[in-house]
């Protein structure tokens, strides 16, 4: 579809991609690690797939968390497959931290005041979290050739 973003970019750096499907990072500067499942058809919903891809698909999501989990370490993995602002199917897979900006409320939720002492925290984090994801990046992208082949 020529007006989605999705269909006319890849939506990030890809670092994995098949037929059905491509992982990518979705470079959030706030959310290093940040990664999307991003269906290389358009759709809309899961239900539009068949039982198949649906199983393919959520199996490289959860490749995707247990990577993630394993490598980078975060208090928390949130899961989102939301589409209202792009209606192309793509799952969101994103580290959560104690320390991070929005914690416990979702990303997309209104950002809390933090203090100098918390700000600071969720910089050494962020930090070492971008410094994590060459060795995340390649992980990942040998664990889904693994898994989805």
């Amino acid at each position: 579809m020529p007006d989605c973003i999705l269909c006319a970019t890849p939506g990030g750096t890809v670092l994995w991609n098949s037929p059905l499907l491509r992982v990518i990072d979705a470079s959030d500067p706030v959310y290093p690690g940040t990664t999307r499942v991003v269906l290389n058809q358009h759709v809309a919903e899961m239900t539009d797939l068949d039982e198949a891809d649906q199983q393919r698909v959520m199996r490289a999501v959860l490749c995707v968390e247990r990577v993630m989990r394993d490598t980078l370490g975060p208090d928390k993995i949130n899961l989102a497959a939301l589409g209202n602002m792009v209606a192309h199917l793509h799952w969101h897979i994103i580290p959560r931290w104690k320390n991070d900006p929005h914690f416990p409320q979702a990303i997309w939720a209104a950002l809390p005041e933090s203090t100098p002492d918390g700000q600071e925290a969720q910089r050494a984090r962020r930090a070492g979290t971008m410094a994590s994801l060459p060795r995340f990046h390649q992980i990942l992208a040998d664990a889904l050739t693994h898994t989805m082949t």
